[in-house]
C-alpha cells in the first residue's frame, strides 16, 4: 500500500494579484460607480485555486499599510512608487471581506511585506516535509523555489519549478537574490548596478556563481560596465539585503493555527450582490435555493424542478450526433421539453447568404448535442443528410408552442429562412436579456456574458478556426473541434438564461421592457431584414461619379489655397500646412502631442479659414461616396435584388436600434447629398413608400416628464414649439418671430435636452458665451418645470447610478460620481437626455410591434415594413391600399404611448424615400 501524499499548502500573494488584476481587467464598476475590476480578478483567482487544489490548506496574504523593516535599512526604498490609485485602494477592503466570508485565513502582518510572511510559512512547511505552492505574479518569489516549493501564476496559467526558474531567468533559484541585487529594481528603488541588465547579470553569475564572487572579481571586468560595477560595490550588499525575502519573521501563529472555517454563504452572497458580481451571486442563490428545496423535500416529500439560476454543472456531457436513432431520441425529448436552447452553426455571418452546417440543442444544463450535416473538409466523417435532418426538425422549429431560447435568435431565424424554415416559439434571447438588464456594463456576446455571469471561459471561435485571412469557415472545421464548441454554445445559452431571467424579474420594470418591447421585436426585425429594400443602382452610380468630380474640384481648390499639392487625407501633411506653413492656431493636440486635425478642430478653424472648410467638405463627400454611393450597389443581393441591412438591438446605450451593411442611421438628413442618396431607395413597381415620422418626439417627452405648463400648453394648442420658445426667449409676439430667431430657439430647445452648456450653445449660435447664458436663463425662467426636471434627474442619477425611461428601461451611468469632473459632467448630460432618447426608442419599438402585427393580419400581401431610421418607419405598400395603410399606420404610431401631450406623426408618400420623407 503506497503512502498517500499530503496535499500542498497554497500560499496566495494577494497584493501581487491586486495590482495585476487592476491593470489586466477593464475598468469594471457597479451601477453605483464602485470599481470592481480588482475585486473580480483577485476573487476569481482565489476561487480558481480552490478548484485546482482540492483538499489543500489555502492561505491569503496581503501587505500591511505603512513602512517595513526595509525602509529602516534604506530610507528611499520604494520611493519611486506612485501612490495607489484611489479606485484601487477602495477595492481592498471588499476583497478582505470576501476572503473572510469564504472562510480562508487572511494574513496582514505589520512591519514586513506579504513576501516575507509567505517565505516564513513556506520555510515552516518544507521543514515539516509539506510541499508548498506559492500563487504569485512577483518575480522576486522565484528565490523561494526548491524541490518542495513551486510558483504558480493563475493569471498567466504558468507554473515554475527549479528548471522553470533556470529557463526563465537563466540562473538557479539560489542565485535569484544575487541576480536581483545586480539588476536592481526601479519600482522598488533597489540600487543595483547601473546599466546592468538581466543578460549581464546572468553572464556574471555563470562566471562567478554568486554576488560575492562577482564582487571579488570586479577588477577583472572591463569596459564601462566594469566601472559601474566597481562604483556599486559599496551598495551591493544593501541591494542584496533589500531583495532577500525573510524566512524567519516572528509570527504569533504557525501553519497548524491557520485553519479554514466554513464558508459564510449569507455574508458572501450579500457582498457579491453589493458589488454586482452576478455569476457568483446566481451560483450562491442557486445553492441557497437548493438547500431550501432539500429542507422542504425532507419535511414534506414534495419535489420542485424549477431552476432559478445556473450553477456550473459538475460534469459536461456533450455529444456529436451522427446516428439517426440518437437524433430521434433527442427530437422526442425536445418535443416534451418546457424550453430548449437552440443554436445554428453556419457558413457565414451574412444571414442572407449563410447556409446551416449543423444545429445544437440543450434541455438541461451540462448536457448538449451537436448535429452536424454540412462539414465537407477532406476526410470528414459521414454525417446525417442535411435535408432529412432539417425536414425532421422543421415541425419543432416552426411550432410556436415549443419554447426556444437562443443567443441572438434573430440571426438563426434569418438563416433558417434560407432553408424554408420559419422559426417560431422564440421565448427567450440571452443577448436581449443581457442588454435589457444593463446596456452599458459590457458587450453582449456569448463569450463575454459567460465570463461575466457564469465566471466561465468558453471555447472561442478563433481558438478552433484561426484568425484573419486563414480563418476557416465552420463547414471546414473538424468535428472533434466543432462538436464541443457548438454543443457548448447551447449549454452556455441555457445557463445564461437561467441566471439572467431572474435578475430581470427582480429589477424594476425590466421584465416588462424585455417581455413587452425588446423580445417581441426580435421576429419583427427579422421580417424587416428578410424583406429588405429596393435600391436603384444606376442613380447611386451617377451620384458617385458626381461626387468624385466635386471632390476633384475641392482638391484643386485646397491645393490653390495652400500654394502646393498635398494629400488631403494625410494628417501629417495637413499638420505641416495648417500649423507650420499657414500658422493656424493650435486648438487641440493628439495624445502624442501633435496638433490635431480632427473634425471638431477643423469645424472650429473653418469659421475663420478657407482651407479647413474645403477639407471638411472633401471629407464629408468622401465618406458619403465610400459608405453609400459606391457601397450600396455592391450590397444588392443576387437572389432578391434588394439590400438587406442588419438591425442591432444590443449596441446603443439608450435602447435605440442601430444598423449595418448599410448603416441607415447615418445618412445625412438635411443636406442635398443625403436627399440624393434617399432618392435611390425605391418601391417596387405598382407600390409606393410611406415614411411616417414622429414630430419633435423628444421635446414632447420632455414636456411629459417635466410637466412644465408652458411646454404642455404649447403642444396642446398645436403651436410651433420652436416659434413658441423664440417668442418666450426673445420677448416678441408669436407672429413676429423671424426665421433666425426660430432657428436659434430650435438650437436652444434641442441643445438643452442634450444638456448643452452656455459655452456649447454659444459656439452653435455663433454668439458670445454671455449672450448664450442669457438665452438659457430666459428659457428656464419661462419653462421652470424643465429646470426642475433637470435638477431632479441629476440628483436621482447621482443617488441611484442610473436613470429610467417612461417604460422602465434603465441606463446605468458608471461615471456619474467620478472624481474627474469632466467625466461626471458628461454623465450628467447623458442623465438628462437618456430618459427622452430612451423613451423615444421604446415608443417606436412598441409602434413597430403593433404595426407588424396589424399588417400581417390585414395586409400580409399588400404592405410590409422595410426600414426603421431614428424616429421614422418606412412601409412599402401596393398603390391601391396606400391611403388605407397610411391612415392605419399613423393611428397606430400615435397610439404607441400615452403622454400628457399629443404624439404627432407626420406621414408622406412617394416612389422613393426622399419623396415620402
Amino acid at each position: 500500500m503506497t503512502e498517500q501524499k499530503t496535499p500542498p499548502v497554497v500560499l496566495v500573494d494577494g497584493s501581487s494579484y491586486l495590482f495585476r488584476a487592476y491593470h489586466a481587467l477593464p475598468p469594471l464598476t457597479t451601477s453605483k460607480n464602485h470599481p470592481t475590476g480588482a475585486i473580480k480578478g483577485v476573487i476569481a483567482m482565489i476561487r480558481r485555486l480552490e478548484q485546482d487544489f482540492p483538499g489543500s490548506k489555502l492561505v491569503v496574504v496581503f501587505d500591511a499599510k505603512g513602512k517595513t523593516f526595509r525602509h529602516d535599512l534604506y530610507e528611499d526604498y520604494k520611493a519611486n512608487r506612485p501612490p495607489m490609485p484611489e479606485d484601487l485602494a477602495i477595492q481592498i477592503e471588499p476583497i478582505h471581506q470576501m476572503v473572510k466570508a469564504m472562510g480562508l485565513p487572511l494574513l496582514i502582518v505589520g512591519g514586513v511585506e506579504a513576501d516575507d510572511v509567505i517565505g516564513t510559512l513556506a520555510n515552516e512547511a518544507t521543514s515539516k516535509g509539506i510541499d508548498v505552492v506559492v500563487s504569485t505574479g512577483d518575480k522576486d518569489m522565484a528565490q523561494l523555489v526548491s524541490d518542495h516549493v513551486t510558483l504558480i501564476n493563475t493569471m498567466t496559467e504558468t507554473r515554475m519549478d527549479w528548471d522553470g526558474v533556470v529557463e526563465k531567468f537563466g540562473v538557479r533559484p539560489d542565485q535569484i537574490i544575487d541576480y536581483l541585487a545586480l539588476v536592481g529594481d526601479k519600482v522598488d528603488n533597489i540600487p543595483g548596478v547601473n546599466k546592468c541588465g538581466p543578460k549581464t547579470a546572468v553572464k556574471w553569475l555563470e562566471a562567478y556563481d554568486s554576488l560575492n564572487g562577482v564582487m571579488e572579481h570586479a577588477g577583472e571586468i572591463k569596459g564601462k560596465i566594469g566601472e559601474y560595477l566597481r562604483e556599486a560595490i559599496e551598495t551591493l550588499p544593501l541591494s542584496q539585503e533589500l531583495a532577500t525575502i525573510k524566512m524567519d519573521v516572528e509570527l504569533d501563529f504557525g501553519l497548524e493555527d491557520l485553519q479554514e472555517r466554513q464558508q459564510n454563504d449569507e455574508d458572501l452572497l450579500a457582498l457579491f450582490r453589493e458589488y454586482e458580481l452576478r455569476g457568483w451571486t446566481a451560483e450562491l442563490e442557486a445553492k441557497a435555493s437548493e438547500a431550501t428545496r432539500e429542507d422542504r423535500n425532507e419535511n414534506s416529500g414534495n419535489q420542485s424542478n424549477t431552476a432559478t439560476s445556473a450553477p456550473a454543472p459538475t460534469e459536461k456531457r456533450y455529444s456529436v450526433i451522427t446516428d439517426q436513432k440518437e437524433l430521434d431520441e433527442w427530437v422526442a425529448r425536445l418535443k416534451q421539453s418546457d424550453l430548449f436552447a437552440f443554436d445554428t452553426e453556419t457558413t457565414s455571418l451574412r444571414y442572407m447568404s449563410a447556409e446551416v452546417v449543423g444545429v445544437s440543442f440543450a434541455i438541461e444544463t451540462g448536457e448538449a448535442a451537436y448535429v452536424p450535416f454540412g462539414h465537407d473538409y477532406m476526410g470528414a466523417p459521414e454525417q446525417l443528410d442535411r435535408d432529412q435532418v432539417l425536414a425532421q426538425l422543421k415541425p419543432l422549429l416552426e411550432d410556436a408552442n415549443l419554447k426556444k431560447v437562443g443567443q441572438n435568435l434573430k440571426y438563426d431565424k434569418n438563416v433558417l429562412a434560407n432553408h424554408d424554415i420559419c422559426l417560431e416559439g422564440i421565448a427567450e434571447d440571452t443577448m436581449v436579456e443581457s442588454y435589457v438588464l444593463n446596456s452599458v456594463s459590457s458587450r453582449h456576446d456569448m463569450d463575454t456574458l459567460a465570463r461575466n455571469y457564469l465566471d466561465e471561459e468558453t471555447i472561442t471561435f478563433e481558438s478552433i478556426a484561426g484568425k484573419g485571412a486563414k480563418q476557416l469557415t465552420f463547414n471546414q472545421l473538424e468535428l472533434e473541434k466543432a462538436g464541443p464548441y457548438a454543443a457548448e454554445d447551447a449549454d452556455i445559452t441555457l445557463r445564461l438564461h437561467q441566471v439572467l431571467r431572474p435578475q430581470l424579474a427582480a429589477t424594476g420594470k425590466l421584465q416588462s421592457v424585455y417581455e413587452d418591447i425588446d423580445l417581441p421585436l426580435v421576429p419583427v426585425l427579422s421580417r424587416m431584414e428578410q424583406r429588405g429594400i429596393l435600391i436603384k443602382a444606376n442613380t447611386l452610380r451617377q451620384h458617385s461619379q458626381e461626387l468624385a468630380e466635386r471632390m476633384a474640384e475641392l482638391e484643386k481648390e485646397a491645393h490653390d489655397v495652400a500654394g502646393e499639392k498635398f494629400n488631403l487625407g494625410s494628417p501629417k501633411q495637413l499638420q505641416a500646412i495648417f500649423y507650420e506653413k499657414m500658422g493656424l492656431p493650435v486648438i487641440k493636440k493628439t495624445p502624442k502631442g501633435a496638433p490635431s486635425t480632427a473634425e471638431p478642430v477643423l469645424q472650429e478653424l473653418a469659421h475663420e479659414h478657407e482651407l479647413p472648410r474645403l477639407i471638411l467638405e472633401h471629407r464629408s463627400l468622401s465618406k458619403l461616396k465610400s459608405t453609400y454611393t459606391d457601397t450600396l450597389p455592391e450590397l444588392i443581393h443576387h437572389r432578391t435584388g434588394r439590400v438587406h441591412t442588419s438591425y442591432h438591438q444590443a449596441v446603443t446605450a439608450t435602447g435605440r436600434l442601430s444598423s449595418s451593411e448599410p448603416n441607415l442611421q447615418n445618412i445625412p438628413v438635411r443636406t442635398d447629398q443625403g436627399r440624393r442618396i434617399r432618392q435611390a431607395f425605391i418601391a417596387e413597381e405598382g407600390s409606393k413608400l410611406i415614411a411616417a415620422d414622429y414630430s419633435q418626439i423628444e421635446l414632447r417627452i420632455m414636456a411629459h416628464l417635466s410637466e412644465d405648463k408652458g411646454l404642455l400648453t404649447a403642444f396642446e394648442h398645436g403651436e410651433d414649439i420652436h416659434k413658441a420658445t423664440a417668442a418666450e426667449v426673445f420677448g416678441v409676439a408669436l407672429e413676429d418671430v423671424n426665421g433666425d430667431q426660430r432657428r436659434s430657439a430650435k438650437a436652444i430647445n434641442f441643445g438643452l435636452i442634450y444638456g448643452m452648456s452656455a459655452f456649447g450653445l454659444a459656439r452653435q449660435l455663433d454668439v458670445e458665451r454671455k449672450v448664450a447664458q442669457q438665452y438659457i436663463d430666459r428659457y428656464f425662467e419661462r419653462y421652470p418645470g424643465v429646470l426642475q426636471y433637470m435638477d431632479n434627474i441629476r440628483k436621482q442619477a447621482h443617488d441611484d447610478g442610473y436613470v429610467e425611461t417612461l417604460f422602465g428601461r434603465r441606463l446605468y451611468l458608471p461615471e456619474i460620481n467620478a472624481r474627474n469632473k469632466q467625466l461626471q459632467q458628461a454623465a450628467e448630460r447623458t442623465a438628462i437626455n437618456a430618459p427622452m432618447q430612451g423613451t423615444a426608442a421604446d415608443i417606436i419599438k412598441r409602434a413597430m410591434i403593433e404595426v407588424d402585427s396589424w399588417l400581417r393580419k390585414e395586409h400580409a400581401t399588400n404592405a410590409s415594413m422595410t426600414m426603421q431610421v431614428h424616429d421614422e418607419l418606412i412601409i412599402e405598400v401596393r398603390e391601391e391600399f396606400l391611403e388605407e395603410v397610411k391612415k392605419g399606420l399613423v393611428q397606430r404610431m400615435s397610439a404607441a404611448a400615452s403622454l400628457k401631450v399629443p404624439l404627432l406623426v407626420e406621414a408622406g408618400t412617394g416612389n422613393n424615400w426622399d419623396e415620402a420623407h
